[in-house]
């Protein structure tokens, strides 16, 4: 329900509860969070003739160059980043609203950071900063590097993975002149219509190159909507981001996490058509290797099956027997078919904690919802399923003592995983005030 742990399940087919991210995201200058020689999505598909790029935010930890808590030596390579975990080339910002505010092209700064952020605000926290740094050139700067990218490929006449990870619409909140107020409905809604005509770039690249009838194209977002960024003037303007799901970003609720997944595969995937199966962002590493027709090993993509079947229409049951949910505060559910059981009260993020009088002393109470029948998770059954909650809750924990929830031999956590600490963890790791990441 928040973008590091989402960003790490992409590139590596692994839950991120599985490493030390056992709250929030990664910080300003943090190790990386992908561990040397684990296999990532990019690296797969190196070993297979394709040519890789990641464009965009990465905020999954770098080696930076410095010594103690002194600000990185913005002169040196930066390891540990993109370049370092199976990417060709990387460009872009690591986090947009965290220093150092310049970009970064494979392992090192464009420019000298040396002048500096000095206030604290939903821009982003206090840090080096290029001179003449603008937030709202960022966006378009990465489109223009990924249509320059695209172009080369088309030349190149090799397979190709690009991972665009979009800036957008996370703060800073910074659309570009050509959109502000274009909406009518605020700089947040502004920036979502740039986010959309940045697709529709890379859309018309893939076309006018030649490229589209033979590209996948997936479009997704990390998380649900904040409470913190524009929510209130969305509602007001008669949105309302998340729909009829409860709960928003960090949350354990289905608004914390479930977001579009939209699928262009000319000829494959059939047009018009949706598919009602729980997927996740996992599920991406165990697809490639089964594009490319390899199997992983059993020490890759613990979290991932393919969904291969159901791009192309031809799933005849489900590719999952359970996926397993985590909120900012650490919070574990689990959703087996229409059963999504909760281990704690509340929303295990920032939402109000109005989940039907759970106990807030004492141990954490459950929350089981059936999803067909209550999709705004309103009504709390746990009482009366008991033999669910305990069959699902099993099934949890064997999921973490088998260090994977697909088939094959059992790996170990990096950690050791408590299922049971919701209510009772340390705060998410966020930016001090409200520039929350």
């Amino acid at each position: 329900s928040v973008c590091s742990p989402t960003r790490y399940g992409i590139l590596t087919g692994r839950y991120a509860w599985r490493t030390r991210l056992q709250a929030g995201v990664l910080g300003p200058y943090d190790k990386p969070l992908i561990a040397p020689g684990r296999l990532t999505v990019p690296a797969l598909l190196a070993q297979h003739g394709y040519r890789t790029a990641c464009i965009g935010k990465w905020h999954l930890g770098w080696d930076w160059p410095r010594e103690g808590a002194a600000a990185p030596d913005f002169t040196r390579p930066i390891a540990g980043g993109p370049t370092a975990r199976g990417f060709d080339r990387y460009f872009g910002t690591d986090v947009p609203n965290y220093p150092p505010y310049c970009f970064i092209e494979n392992d090192r700064t464009l420019g000298s950071p040396t002048a500096q952020k000095t206030e604290q605000n939903l821009d982003g926290r206090p840090g080096p900063m290029l001179p003449g740094w603008k937030f709202d050139a960022i966006l378009p700067a990465l489109a223009e590097r990924a249509v320059a990218w695209l172009g080369d490929r088309a030349a190149e006449k090799r397979p190709w993975l690009l991972y665009f990870a979009f800036t957008s619409p996370h703060e800073p909140i910074a659309p570009s002149e050509a959109f502000r107020g274009k909406s009518g409905m605020g700089p947040l809604a502004d920036f979502i219509m740039e986010t959309d005509a940045v697709v529709g770039q890379l859309l018309d690249a893939l076309d006018r190159r030649g490229l589209a009838d033979n590209t996948i194209v997936i479009f997704t977002s990390d998380n649900g909507h904040s409470t913190y960024t524009g929510l209130q003037e969305l509602q007001k303007a008669g949105h309302e981001p998340s729909a009829h799901l409860r709960g928003y970003k960090a949350d354990i609720w289905e608004g914390g996490h479930r977001v579009p997944f939209i699928v262009r595969w000319p000829g494959k995937a059939p047009p018009g058509t949706r598919c009602d199966q729980t997927v996740g962002l996992t599920d991406l590493m165990a697809t490639c290797a089964d594009l490319v027709g390899v199997r992983l090993p059993d020490d890759a993509g613990e979290d991932s099956a393919s969904i291969l079947p159901l791009l192309t229409g031809r799933a005849d049951r489900p590719v999952h027997e359970a996926v397993v949910h985590h909120s900012a505060r650490g919070q574990f559910a689990i959703r087996q078919g229409n059963w999504k059981l909760v281990l704690g009260p509340g929303p295990g993020g920032g939402s109000p904690a109005k989940d039907g009088g759970a106990a807030a002393q004492g141990p954490p109470p459950a929350q089981l919802y059936d999803l067909a029948r209550d999709i705004g998770e309103k009504q709390n059954v746990a009482d009366q399923q008991p033999d669910v909650v305990r069959q699902m809750t099993a099934l949890l924990q064997k999921y973490v003592a088998d260090g994977r929830s697909t088939p094959g031999q059992p790996q170990k956590n990096d950690v050791a995983v408590d299922i049971f600490k919701a209510g009772q963890t340390a705060p998410s790791r966020k930016p001090a005030g409200k520039a929350k990441a």
